[in-house]
Parts: structure tokens; sequence; C-alpha cells
């Protein structure tokens, strides 16, 4: 049932350089309702007669398969076409493509390296007998390019629309989930950015300690300084003191001297 599914959703499928066997190609079913681009390049095709019913199939490459005829029944196999390339194949005459009258959205036609493009007059007749087309080999009737290659436009066509989905996607998951990392990334720089405040205050904290303790030191030292020159002025002091006593211990020992210079010489007076 899952593969089933799957194959329900296929929108495009390229088989280039598979191998088909009696006109088959292995896998290729009508359960591809969906299918829009079929490629089936250089598969060894012969005909066309046993390709699946494909009702949603715009584009069909067949080109360098040996296919030579048969092609009445892509009008009732894929009735939607608007792309068709057949180059390379072996289509000799206007009369082997003339049933693709049926294919009334047919816009481009490719039928490049087949035996028919050498008919004289090869293009004028290919639009009378195929009015609905746009482009041959390329080309609009009036030799104008097509704008762009048909498996080109129809893959950006393709591209276009999984873009598409692509951003809706995205913007249902964005709706969906929590805040981008983004947000998430400056909520943390916003974390961050408050650590580092905080952090600067409590380093201005700090210093501000740090000075109030060394103003503390200096006013000690200060103090103490004051206190050893109190220390010293009172040692000076003392030690004048002591000098001081020193005279005047001397003194009377000078007095002492004078006495006894005094005494001989009133012993002296009174022998006489």
């Amino acid at each position: 049932m899952g593969t089933n599914l799957a194959t329900c959703m296929v929108k495009e499928l390229v088989l280039d350089n598979c191998r088909s066997y009696e006109g088959k190609i292995e896998g290729l079913t009508d359960e591809f309702e969906e299918l829009e681009f079929l490629s089936t390049i250089n598969v060894g095709l012969t005909s066309v007669a046993n390709l699946p019913k494909l009702n949603k199939l715009k584009k069909l490459e067949l080109s360098d398969n040996r296919i030579s005829g048969g092609l009445e029944v892509l009008a009732e196999k894929c009735p939607n076409l608007t792309h068709l390339n057949l180059s390379g194949n072996k289509i000799k005459d206007l009369g082997t493509i003339e049933p693709l009258k049926k294919l009334e959205n047919l816009k481009s036609l490719d039928l490049f390296n087949c035996e028919v493009t050498n008919l004289n007059d090869y293009r004028e007749n290919v639009f009378k007998l195929l009015p609905q087309l746009t482009y041959l080999d390329g080309y609009d009737r009036d030799d104008k390019e097509a704008p762009d290659s048909d498996a080109e436009g129809y893959v950006e066509g393709l591209d276009d629309e999984e873009e598409d989905e692509d951003v809706l996607s995205l913007v249902k998951d964005r709706d969906d989930k929590e805040a981008p990392d983004s947000d998430a990334e400056g909520y943390v720089e916003g974390l961050d950015d408050e650590e580092e405040e905080e952090d600067e205050e409590e380093y201005d904290d700090d210093a501000q300690v740090v000075e109030d303790e060394e103003d503390e030191e200096e006013e000690e030292e200060g103090e103490e300084e004051d206190v050893s020159g109190e220390e010293e002025e009172d040692e000076e002091g003392y030690n004048d003191g002591e000098v001081d006593d020193d005279e005047d211990e001397e003194e009377p020992d000078e007095e002492r001297g004078q006495k006894r210079k005094r005494e001989p010489e009133d012993e002296g007076d009174e022998d006489d």
C-alpha cells in the first residue's frame, strides 16, 4: 500500500537508457496517476502501443528510439499532451504524424534527425497538418526560437512548485516552533551583558574597598609617625635633664675644692 501511495504522488519520471522488453518498460504502469513528465530516451522502443494510460501527462520524451508508426494510441493513452519529442526515430513521412491531430493541446513537436525532415516544405506542411502546434523543432511558423527549451521550461515549472511548497513548509515550521536561535542568542547575549555589568560593579566595589584600606593604612602610618616624633622629643628632653643634673653635680665639686683651698690658708693664719 505504501508503494502504491508513493507511486500515485510522482509527477516526474526519468527512465532514460533503461531497457524495454517487447515495447514495455518494467515498472511503468497506470498507477502513476499524477505523472506529468515522462522521459524514456534511448530505451529501445519500437512502438508506443504498450504505454500505460497517463491522463495527466503533459510532456513525453521518446527521442532516440526506433518508433516508426502507431502514434494514434497517444490520443487515447495521453490525451493532455502539450509537448512531444520524437527526435531520432524512424519517422519517414507526414502520414505517420497525422494521427497527432487528435492531441488538441499539443503545442510543441520535435522531429530532429527523422527522415521526414528531409521532405520538401517540411515545416510548412507540418504546421498545416497540425494547426494546434506553436513550435516545430524549437521554432514557430516565423522561425522564431522558443523562449526556453521544452525540458527546461517544464522542469523550471516543477521546481517553482517545489520551492513554493518548501516556502509554505518553512513558514509553517516557523509558526509551530519556538523562538528562533537568533532570539535565544540575543537572550544569552543579554545575560552576558548583565553578568559583565555585575562583574564591573563588583570590581568597582572591591577597588573602593582597597582604596579605603589604603587610606586607613596611610592614616595609621601618619599616627605612628606622630607618636614616634613625640617619643623622640621626650627622649631628647630626658637627655637634656640628665645633662643638667650632671652639671649640677659638677658644681658642688668645684665649690668643695675652693673650700679646701681656703681651709689651709685659714690654718696658716691661725699658726701665725
